[in-house]
């Protein structure tokens, strides 16, 4: 079985319903693309929640060392981080039941988004969140 991402529609009304992204791997470099990309989506209205060890704060909020850090809810954890660990987010947000994992534009890792989906989270893979919250929910 392949992995295949959710329709537009369904990705439009999950972006449209959730505000808290923790985001795994967002970097306080103004450069790297999880700045930009987490910055858009701060601007537009989501909480973004850093999740990067050994760093205090990023875009004016505490980071986290982990997901099992994090205090507060969380709907989506946003991933920038290699293909090969990527199974250790997906794990640890199936254990705290986080909701849904998207995993940026560029990043595979079909074993993974396989074992989310069965687990029952919203799951979208190899798609950037800036391009589609701007081109679906705009």
């Amino acid at each position: 079985m392949s992995f295949q991402n959710p329709s537009d529609d369904e990705i439009r009304e999950f972006l449209l319903n959730i505000h808290h992204i923790a985001v795994v791997g967002l970097s306080p470099k103004p450069d790297r693309p999880s700045f930009g990309v987490s910055t858009i989506m701060q601007k537009a209205g989501f909480h973004i929640i850093p999740v990067r060890p050994y760093t205090e704060s990023v875009l004016g909020e505490t980071a986290y060392a982990s997901l099992s850090d994090i205090p507060g809810k969380v709907d989506l954890v946003n991933v920038f981080r290699a293909s090969d660990q990527i199974d250790a987010i997906v794990d640890e947000a199936i254990q705290l039941q986080i909701p849904a994992i998207w995993i940026q534009l560029g990043i595979i890792n079909e074993a993974a988004a396989l074992r989310a989906k069965a687990a029952g989270l919203f799951v979208v893979m190899n798609r950037c969140i800036k391009i589609e919250y701007l081109q679906l929910c705009l």
